[in-house]
């Protein structure tokens, strides 16, 4: 436990930028999940096309594989940006996939007649969704989203061994490899660092599932 006391500095540095990271890719993953999902209601058969191809391809590769062709494809087709940015462009490619089935089992969970309903009254497919379904559909995809956030947080250990640097996972790299403190250590504090994460992110969402009940 001497080596978190000792490098303490650098862990909370590590621990901003894995924070950093979490924050922009839940961001992204969120709103465009839910783009996705609108897609694949869409009564447009090629933009159903396109968010079922998204979720198909991006649900059934492994987060490594999105990460290298992120990394190592974009720049081949004239697009750079720094290793943050591609790590964590991946990770929201691969979460929205997750969320947009999280957001398309909750507006299947509202009842067709809201839709009729709106349509009624001359509502287009888009406010029909924004307006009236997705308010309704989000209230019941609270458990499903926050299990698909706490995995992102956790994933996000994997786009630090990308060379994004300065997250949790190249700290403890950078103590145990290059400084040769004990691993057992080293490795307790990124955990810490990890359970600072996910824990309040847990009650947060539990909060908000509890709230949401409540106003159902």
């Amino acid at each position: 436990m001497g080596v978190i006391l000792e490098q303490f500095p650098l862990y909370v540095q590590g621990f901003l930028q894995t924070l950093r990271i979490c924050v922009f890719a839940a961001i992204g993953s969120l709103v465009l999940g839910t783009l996705l999902a609108g897609f694949r209601v869409s009564p447009l058969a090629p933009l159903r096309a396109v968010g079922s191809g998204w979720v198909t391809v991006f649900r059934n590769t492994p987060l490594a594989v999105v990460l290298f062709a992120v990394a190592f494809g974009l720049p081949e087709v004239g697009v750079n940006g720094s290793y943050f940015w591609f790590g964590v462009t991946g990770l929201t490619m691969y979460t929205s996939a997750f969320v947009c089935e999280a957001v398309r089992s909750g507006i299947n969970s509202v009842a067709p007649g809201q839709a009729e309903a709106a349509r009624a009254v001359g509502l287009t497919f888009s406010q029909t969704l924004s307006l009236v379904v997705l308010p309704q559909a989000l209230r019941t995809v609270v458990p499903p989203l926050g299990s698909v956030i706490i995995a992102m947080i956790k994933n996000s250990a994997i786009v630090g061994a990308f060379g994004v640097g300065g997250d949790l996972y190249s700290v403890g790299l950078q103590l145990t490899s290059a400084q040769g403190y004990a691993a057992v250590g080293v490795l307790t504090g990124v955990l810490l660092g990890y359970l600072v994460l996910t824990i309040p992110a847990g009650i947060a969402l539990a909060a908000i599932e509890r709230r949401t009940a409540l106003a159902r």
